[in-house]
């Protein structure tokens, strides 16, 4: 390979390594990524408390177990500077309101876990809490899509 196109490569592949291990560093981008997990992990659980998905236990607790890995890391996404996306100002204006309404998610999904719920009807109680301490938080701290 001639020597031209041989650097050519090379400066390619450093340029996009470059890239990608920016954008990991990017709080917004992070929080961003890590909260559409959770969008995701929230529809089965929707779908069954709906009656549109018949319950599965297992689906459950893998939900809430991607809420719980996710509340552990969220907090940590928002440092001063971040500001922007989704992200509410409220955020910044009022952090102790905010580290309260994620540790109040991450107690409820603690305890959903904890339930380990067997039956749909012991899911609605559990889950419930959990996805109204979400609800609380994206009250105040979230900007909607538009």
């Amino acid at each position: 390979m001639p020597k031209r196109i041989h650097r050519t490569l090379l400066i390619a592949a450093s340029t996009l390594i470059a890239s990608v291990a920016l954008a990991d560093d990017d709080p917004a981008h992070e929080r961003h990524e890590l909260m559409e997990g959770v969008r995701d992990a929230a529809k089965p659980l929707g779908a069954m408390l709906q009656g549109k998905a018949e319950f599965n236990q297992e689906t459950m607790m893998t939900s809430l177990q991607t809420f719980a890995g996710a509340g552990d890391k969220l907090g940590g996404l928002f440092p001063e500077g971040s500001q922007g996306g989704e992200a509410a100002p409220a955020i910044w204006e009022d952090r102790a309101g905010f580290e309260e309404k994620i540790a109040a998610w991450q107690e409820a999904t603690a305890a959903a876990i904890a339930a380990n719920p067997a039956t749909l009807d012991e899911m609605k109680p559990a889950v419930g809490a959990v996805l109204q301490s979400c609800k609380g938080c994206h009250d105040s701290y979230r900007i909607e899509d538009e």
